[in-house]
């Protein structure tokens, strides 16, 4: 029994898929117009996770994560840089690709585009116009009329009355009420539009993932997911669409990933203290990045900071550090810490306890060597991949996770050369200069470890 905490009700409780065995699962995706940043790597990672446990257990995950393609910020950083805004997606999108690879997220099963669909985010305001759940303004906008949803404010908990008190209208919307929010965007002069009932123009943002959803998915759903700013007003105003739209419940699971912060700060671009994803990995390897945001659980808020980056490479090591030289042991069954770990998995995908059991096997397999057994440290080293699989982590091979990172002032073959005169230095009774060698390598950020095995090395 797996048990999810839903925003909506705000409180866990036992999932339980619309069809027995198969989960439908929306997941709001990237605005593509700047690279992401390492709050867009929360929400990535956290449901990617959630995705390769649900699979775990045998489920048959639909996952989509759809592509915001057209909106007014892309259409201003375009303009900005002098170029198409096909352009500028194209190339935010292949940079996200990257990026994610890199972290060891998995492609989502559909990844739609707002522009793709068009003719059915048109036909879904059409649909709210003829039964008076929105209507076209003056200025050629389309607006989505709040008071015809009696359960607005739902899942934000927020009443209606006091968000049109608290509402700043400019004095040229044509809003019927301050709480309205629009559909469709009449086009400016020169923007990119689309043909539609109500004149040229382009989906606004809400209606986008309304109409990819409930394309991909159905009207109704097991789960949609987002980060921690989308609650409102975003999922909230997807609420009112669909609903209206389809006169069935929109999602029956709702999650939220938790924020990232700097200095007790929310990360954002508006306060200019966001770090890029590509600019982290410049300093440390993508799977610290990962470990970093796995260890902690998805819904609660993770402090960046150098210390807390650096930690997580230190103990992230230590469990490669556990199987280093050993090769799995081949069809291993199920032990007791696999039953910890779903333990912890089953209640609302609780990582930082599933870590935890990890690093108990880790311990375990010390252990074993000490003792000289590596039949048993073997098998203990099998069910560390296995688990660490379903966290995206630990798929590597240690060598070469050690061995990995900007090669610097020295290449492998250099290291091995310099670890081999060493060797012969050593063999010389010539300690002095295996010292110097040795300390030059830990110099240029190369750690040497001696064992019974041979030297080993990994860049520190």
């Amino acid at each position: 029994m797996i048990r999810i905490y839903n925003t909506l009700s705000q409180k866990k409780e036992e999932f339980q898929p619309i069809e027995p065995g198969k989960v439908r699962m929306y997941v709001c995706g990237m605005t593509v117009y700047d690279y992401c940043h390492l709050g867009h790597a929360r929400v990535l990672v956290a449901f990617d996770v959630i995705t390769r446990y649900l699979r775990h257990l045998g489920y048959d995950v639909r996952y989509v994560r759809n592509i915001t393609d057209i909106d007014d910020k892309i259409l201003r950083r375009a303009d900005e840089n002098g170029e198409l805004y096909s352009e500028l997606t194209e190339r935010m999108i292949k940079a996200m690709h990257e990026d994610e690879a890199k972290l060891g997220v998995m492609s989502p099963s559909e990844e739609p585009r707002a522009t793709a669909y068009i003719d059915e985010i048109i036909a879904m305001i059409h649909k709210l116009v003829a039964s008076n759940h929105a209507y076209a303004a003056d200025n050629g906008d389309v607006y989505f009329s709040v008071e015809s949803y009696e359960g607005y404010g739902k899942l934000s908990k927020k009443k209606l009355e006091d968000l049109v008190a608290g509402a700043r209208v400019d004095v040229q919307e044509a809003k019927r009420s301050p709480a309205d929010f629009v559909l469709w965007k009449a086009a400016k002069p020169g923007e990119v539009s689309w043909e539609s009932p109500w004149g040229d123009g382009r989906p606004g943002w809400h209606i986008e993932c309304s109409a990819m959803s409930s394309c991909c998915l159905g009207d109704t759903f097991d789960i949609h997911g987002g980060g921690p700013d989308l609650l409102f007003p975003h999922h909230e105003n997807e609420i009112a669409q669909s609903e209206s739209a389809s006169g069935q419940t929109f999602v029956n699971t709702w999650m939220h990933a938790g924020a990232i912060r700097v200095n007790k700060e929310k990360m954002s671009k508006s306060l200019g203290n966001f770090f890029t994803i590509r600019e982290i990995f410049e300093t440390y390897a993508p799977e610290v990045v990962r470990y970093f945001l796995v260890s902690s659980h998805y819904r609660s808020q993770v402090d960046y900071s150098e210390e807390n980056l650096a930690e997580a490479g230190r103990v992230l090591n230590r469990l490669y550090q556990a199987l280093r030289g050993l090769v799995p042991a081949k069809n291993v069954p199920e032990s007791e810490y696999d039953r910890q770990f779903d333990d912890a998995m089953s209640d609302d995908f609780n990582t930082a306890g599933a870590m935890a059991v990890l690093h108990s096997v880790a311990n375990d397999i010390n252990q074993h060597r000490r003792d000289g057994d590596d039949a048993a440290a073997s098998e203990k080293a099998a069910v560390l991949v296995r688990l660490g699989s379903v966290l995206g982590l630990l798929q590597q091979d240690p060598e070469a996770y050690f061995q990995a990172g900007a090669e610097g002032e020295l290449s492998a073959d250099d290291i091995e050369a310099m670890i081999q005169a060493r060797a012969d230095a050593r063999k010389n009774r010539d300690f002095a200069e295996a010292d110097r060698i040795r300390d030059e390598l830990l110099d240029k950020g190369v750690i040497l470890d001696d064992s019974r095995q041979g030297t080993s090395w990994r860049r520190g």
